[in-house]
């Protein structure tokens, strides 16, 4: 039933457009104290009242659903964060799956993140480890890779995005062709330089860096001209700063099992069997932390062998 003070009765013979009516529901001021050209209140709660008689139960419920989804933008950040974190506890579980799910929802409520879009890319590189083809592994690759290059692309400054690109052409390199793996061997040592400047603490960083040493110093010097005459030459590389890099990372975070690994492996290319051993020893008695501990430890023993 419509109430009574829901609309006013049409004087007979005469319509709401006429200039007589329309001057009847302008007042002078408004209750605001300002000249109100639309309606009086009393006329819009008589208004509100009868289109609330008129609306069935199904249009208040999209209101109040409406409602829901414009929320403040404080409220989809918390959310945003509580599913960062729940990707975090799940990547120190060396759950990449269940991880990346948790990042991809985060990014859905707060898209351009950086720091989130370095997330997303490692775990898409942890998921290249137990791919089963070469197709697969650099698909995977790939779409780590164009999530590094956005967060470089949204913080120029954070070091941490500006390695994520690096660390996805060093897992790509193995399975591309030779022009691809100059022209990624180079932009791994650009990016890796970039982010040691801008944090010198990133132990990351200065592993990347030392392992870019160490594996361009053994390439040989025909295959450096070749590559130099054929595509691009090579920047210049040395055990001793793969060394220097690498005992670098190591005094900034000696829990990573990966930097003693890594350093036995550039001692065992120089020659220097003793220092090899002891480190190659030490990363075998650490546990695994990351996900590639594993694969490295499988390294650290074939090397080792090789030393006896």
């Amino acid at each position: 039933m419509i109430p009574a003070r829901a609309y006013r009765r049409r004087p007979p013979g005469r319509s709401y457009d006429t200039s007589a009516d329309a001057k009847a529901y302008i007042p002078k001021k408004s209750c605001h104290g300002s000249d109100n050209l639309l309606a009086p209140p009393y006329f819009v709660d008589d208004m509100a009242a009868m289109l609330q008689s008129f609306l069935p139960n199904s249009v208040h419920a999209l209101t109040a659903a409406l409602a829901l989804v414009c929320l403040p933008s404080v409220v989809r950040a918390e959310s945003a964060d509580e599913l960062i974190k729940q990707g975090d506890a799940l990547e120190v579980k060396l759950q990449s799956s269940d991880a990346l799910e948790a990042y991809l929802k985060a990014d859905k409520l707060r898209p351009k993140d950086a720091r989130l879009y370095v997330r997303i890319a490692r775990q898409y590189r942890h998921l290249m480890v137990d791919a089963p083809t070469t197709e697969e592994k650099l698909r995977l690759g790939g779409i780590a890779l164009d999530y590094g290059v956005r967060a470089a692309a949204l913080a120029p400054k954070d070091s941490d995005a500006q390695l994520s690109s690096a660390i996805s052409y060093g897992k790509m390199l193995p399975f591309e062709g030779k022009k691809e793996q100059v022209q990624c061997s180079i932009r791994i040592r650009e990016a890796a330089e970039k982010a040691v400047k801008l944090n010198p603490k990133n132990d990351l960083a200065w592993h990347v860096l030392g392992r870019w040493h160490r594996v361009a110093t053994s390439v040989g010097a025909a295959k450096r001209a070749m590559a130099s005459l054929l595509y691009q030459a090579l920047p210049p590389s040395s055990n001793e700063d793969a060394v220097k890099c690498l005992q670098k990372a190591i005094q900034i975070n000696p829990g990573r099992t990966m930097h003693y690994v890594e350093l036995g492996l550039t001692y065992q290319q120089m020659g220097k069997c003793d220092d090899a051993r002891k480190c190659l020893e030490k990363g075998l008695s650490m546990p695994n932390q990351d996900i590639d501990d594993s694969n490295l430890k499988v390294q650290a023993k074939v090397a080792l062998s090789l030393l006896r």
